[in-house]
């Protein structure tokens, strides 16, 4: 109670850093426990659905079977862009070059928004986790200021009298660390898996172009709509 009230005392700077701490709170928390849902899918279901490409006879087959297990969405754009590119024919830039030069800018950019989709997020954790303490060091900064300045108005300067202030405004140092460490945390376990789930979305992107680039392949001339 004793914070909440030197709180309620404070001024608009110390007010504020206090809402900015319980915004990138809400945030952070919000982002990891998303995150966490996501990766654990994630870093299941990817290996899944490369095997179960690899497995179906066609292309088009295997869009049938990443249905049940591409849940994120990671696998498949990558799989429609190969089918796409092979009945794709055009007169501009997109549709000159040969095979591979096409497959590996359309697999580039399917492989792209998988990968952005993983790390959305990313950028924000490591935010909170880089400026949240130094936000709870400013209210705490501004927090003894504005105390030691109204005690001195008031007159004689004490020990007791300046333990209480100082001691309620060092809340703020504590709360920016409380914010801080599970971003950090979060930021560094979330980028482990990342890095292991985009490694397998990069290696069967180059694996999938290395496979229909010279066109020996019959698998992507299915009769099959795409997707279905």
């Amino acid at each position: 109670m004793n914070g909440l009230s030197w709180l309620r005392q404070g001024d608009a700077v110390t007010q504020i850093a206090a809402v900015v701490l319980l915004l990138m709170s809400v945030a952070s928390w919000v982002l990891i426990f998303w995150k966490a849902w996501l990766m654990r899918r994630a870093h299941v279901d990817v290996p899944r659905s490369t095997a179960a490409v690899w497995q179906a006879p066609t292309l088009a087959a295997a869009c049938e079977q990443l249905q049940q297990w591409d849940r994120e969405n990671l696998v498949r754009p990558m799989v429609d862009a190969a089918l796409a590119q092979a009945h794709h024919s055009s007169d501009t830039l997109a549709g000159q070059g040969n095979r591979a030069q096409q497959l590996t800018r359309v697999l580039r950019n399917a492989l792209h928004q998988s990968i952005s989709r993983l790390k959305f997020g990313q950028v924000t954790l490591a935010t909170v986790g880089s400026t949240a303490p130094f936000v709870g060091l400013l209210g705490t900064v501004w927090g003894i200021y504005h105390a030691l300045t109204g005690m001195a108005s008031a007159g004689q300067l004490t020990i007791e009298r300046v333990a209480g202030p100082v001691g309620e405004a060092l809340i703020m140092t504590a709360a920016g660390l409380a914010v801080a460490i599970p971003a950090v945390l979060a930021y560094n376990v979330y980028g482990r898996i990342l890095g292991s789930v985009e490694a397998d979305l990069e290696g069967f992107a180059h694996d999938l172009r290395e496979l229909l680039a010279d066109g020996s392949t019959t698998s992507a001339q299915s009769s099959g709509p795409m997707g279905e």
